[in-house]
């Protein structure tokens, strides 16, 4: 099992021990354990659907079902479009109703804002990135979305690239000595970036050999001087203040990546209803 697939499998344990605990009390009095049922679930908003097997393993941890998908992971869905039909234990369904619908509409929320943004810088040689700034354990899945919405994952933590960002340049005593200790305790296999505000620092990071240099709150025509000053010597990240409205411009100034905390730090979830029949 890969560290992904185990955090995903730990993140479904902890939403059923939240969710469900000793069991659903409601249903177990009402509906015979005999009892299955046919469900589908409709879109009632357009958008792009996430989270569609994230939430078949939610289901499948209540009972063996019959999983009919219609749509795929990344698809663009329409408002009134059913999505799914689902058959099982009535006791199971109801129990991961609540569950898989909360994954798949933040999910889609996340999905359909990258599209949103993915959308606005078609046409460059740009990558759209994710940051950290995530739901406190739903990092996994959030960063799922941002795929499926066509956008890339920067760092899945602290432990996989090395980033360095102001207040470890202020106590190393400057980006040369920050890049240096770096480089010295870690494999070089490890990309390595550095934070700059000012050209200075741009130029510094160059000649001190990083992977990547970031563009932090740099105005476009900054911007677009430090990628000229680069010249090709490292990959270029322009991060902060970044909305729909500026990301295209953002873009022209010949960035190799912009990163945006909006994606899955100001999620709308996507609006999916679950509906239910008796099986015959």
């Amino acid at each position: 099992m890969t560290h992904e697939e185990m955090l995903l499998e730990r993140l479904i344990d902890l939403a059923i021990a939240e969710d469900i605990a000793d069991g659903d009390i409601s249903s177990n009095a009402i509906i015979p354990q005999s009892e299955k049922a046919v469900a589908t679930m409709t879109m009632k908003a357009d958008g792009v659907i996430s989270g569609m097997e994230v939430a078949r393993r939610v289901f499948e941890r209540f009972d063996t079902v019959t999983w009919t998908p219609y749509v795929a992971d990344g698809d663009t869905v329409k408002r009134g479009q059913t999505i799914l039909q689902i058959e099982g234990s009535y006791r199971a369904l109801l129990q991961a109703e609540r569950l898989a619908l909360n994954f798949l509409q933040r999910m889609s929320g996340i999905a359909t804002m990258t599209a949103r943004y993915a959308e606005a810088i078609a046409g460059t040689q740009v990558r759209l990135l994710d940051t950290r700034k995530t739901a406190p354990g739903m990092r996994i899945t959030d960063k799922m979305a941002v795929r499926h919405g066509g956008g890339h994952n920067h760092r899945m933590g602290l432990y996989d690239m090395i980033m360095l960002k102001d207040n470890h340049v202020k106590i190393a005593g400057g980006i040369t000595k920050a890049i240096e200790s770096a480089r010295r305790d870690l494999p070089l296999s490890i990309k390595l970036e550095v934070e700059t505000s000012t050209l200075s620092q741009v130029e510094e990071a160059v000649q001190c050999g990083a992977d990547i240099i970031m563009l932090d709150n740099m105005d476009n025509d900054t911007m677009k001087r430090a990628v000229e000053l680069i010249a090709g010597r490292a990959k270029t990240e322009a991060s902060g203040n970044m909305n729909l409205e500026r990301i295209r411009s953002v873009a022209e100034t010949g960035v190799d990546y912009i990163s945006v905390g909006a994606l899955t730090h100001s999620v709308t979830a996507m609006d999916i209803s679950m509906n239910f029949l008796v099986a015959q």
